[in-house]
């Protein structure tokens, strides 16, 4: 199972990274907050102070058609803010 499946770069976790020192993962929705923390520790090699996690939920949909209603939903997710100890950071351009 991967715990960490993809850092999130967006505009608002790019801020939290420079201001605050955290930064943002989708991960895996059956994993706990410990677990997420030894997964960083050890592929960035950083020392892990907290983590806050969010929960959501599939969003549904229906389309109406010719030949009827047809439903749909996307998956659940689930993001990991990851607040570093003081003198710790992450690149995650340095393999570009």
């Amino acid at each position: 199972m991967r715990i960490l499946i993809k850092p999130i770069i967006s505009e608002k976790a790019t801020l939290g990274s420079e201001l605050r020192n955290e930064f943002s993962f989708l991960v895996d929705p059956r994993v706990n907050k410990l677990e997420i923390k030894k997964a960083v520790e050890k592929i960035y090699d950083v020392k892990v102070d907290k983590v806050s996690t969010m929960n959501y939920g599939p969003k549904r949909k229906i389309r109406y058609t010719k030949t009827g209603s047809q439903k749909g939903k996307t998956n659940a997710r689930k993001k990991a803010v990851v607040h570093l100890a003081e003198g710790s950071s992450i690149d995650f351009y340095s393999k570009l």
